[in-house]
């Protein structure tokens, strides 16, 4: 599990896409109302945003590394 730290007290437009993906996951397993909630069953949309959070953070460490070498990043825009 990855420790998330709390940007919620930043202004949305400073808060990371990965923290914005964990946290909008875990509202969404938080919702009562929620079928998947009442049924205890996963939450597929929120496992995917985690996930999605998750690959961000390897491709942001794997970027980091690359540099840390003397690699270059490519743009791809």
């Amino acid at each position: 599990m990855t420790i998330m730290i709390d940007e919620s007290n930043m202004p949305i437009i400073e808060q990371s896409l990965v923290f914005r993906l964990r946290k909008r996951a875990e509202i969404r397993r938080q919702i009562q109302g929620r079928k998947s909630v009442e049924q205890g069953t996963p939450d597929r949309i929120a496992n995917l945003l985690e996930e999605a959070a998750d690959e961000i953070d390897k491709l942001n460490g794997e970027q980091s590394s690359n540099t840390a070498w003397g690699g270059t990043t490519v743009d791809m825009e």
